[in-house]
């Protein structure tokens, strides 16, 4: 096992993050039309102990306060960067209080914004070694079921890579990289251990893994085998993670949206502590992909 040791402002409006952004290469706005969808205005609030949300609505983005810094847990699209840093700033940090940015998949929703974060804050880029290859070149390969219709992005060179069960530690906090390919060959997921005094929790910051495609992609097809094992392997590793409080990539895809409205209504009990979480999350969308799979072999479905 391998270890790497390194020691009230609202919200702006989308279309203004994305004028304000216009000129920078970096922060250029991506299909900003279809992005919007994602953006919704969100304060940064704290999950947990020394982790937060300082996304939006349908994106998150997430934030681990550690003893040697922060760490920053996916770069939303290039125009969201701004907001990003405001959230920093609300929370009483600087951007260059971020040491790492870790990537869930290298895809331009979740991955678009992490060139100009790691310009702005210094910070290192850690993925999984499949993923880094797709974040140095800023766009996909043809393994990606989506390939042909995602949107490139801002590259990001020299990127740290971790393979599954590998550790990062700053200060007083380790994370522990989980491979969850399938939805992207380089999807990784992240877990930690996170105090709030005396109460504990384990921590899942999931990848997507949802079994979309382009309408030419059959999962059916004995080519795309390796892509339907992977995901096998992944719903059954992520269903026995150990998951107290489990955030994904997309709000939405587990029930996050969900969570967050009761939490600001109520913290007491924590509505994002549910242990059955990542075995649910798993379940849904191996569900959708057994069905896609069946689809495709009736013909009610695109191969």
């Amino acid at each position: 096992m391998k270890w790497m040791v390194f020691g009230g402002v609202a919200l702006a409006s989308v279309a203004a993050m994305a004028s304000a952004q216009a000129d920078d290469p970096l922060t250029r706005p991506i299909e900003p039309d279809y992005a919007a969808r994602w953006l919704t205005p969100q304060e940064p609030v704290r999950v947990h102990g020394n982790f937060y949300l300082v996304g939006f609505g349908g994106l998150n983005v997430g934030l681990i306060r550690t003893s040697a810094g922060l760490i920053l847990i996916d770069g939303a699209v290039p125009q969201a960067v701004a907001g990003i840093e405001d959230h920093l700033r609300q929370l009483g940090f600087k951007v260059t209080d971020v040491k790492f940015i870790l990537s869930t998949e290298p895809h331009y929703d979740h991955a678009g914004g992490i060139a100009a974060l790691a310009r702005d804050s210094g910070a290192k880029v850690v993925a999984s070694r499949a993923g880094a290859q797709v974040l140095g070149l800023g766009q996909s390969l043809a393994d990606d079921p989506q390939f042909g219709q995602l949107a490139p992005y801002p590259a990001v060179a020299g990127v740290l890579t971790l393979e599954d069960g590998e550790k990062l530690r700053l200060g007083d906090t380790v994370i522990t990289a989980r491979a969850t390919p399938g939805h992207t060959a380089g999807s990784m997921s992240w877990t930690w251990r996170n105090c709030a005094g005396s109460t504990c929790r384990n921590m899942v910051f999931g990848a997507s893994l949802n079994p979309v495609s382009t309408e030419s992609w059959g999962f059916s097809d004995p080519k795309h085998a390796a892509t339907v094992a992977a995901f096998r392997k992944t719903f059954k590793a992520f269903a026995t993670l150990p998951c107290d409080i489990l955030v994904t990539s997309h709000p939405d895809a587990s029930g996050g949206d969900v969570k967050l409205a009761k939490f600001r209504a109520s913290q007491t009990p924590n509505p994002f502590v549910d242990p059955g979480a990542c075995r649910a999350y798993a379940a849904k969308y191996e569900g959708l992909l057994d069905a896609r799979i069946a689809r495709e072999r009736s013909g009610t479905a695109k191969p």
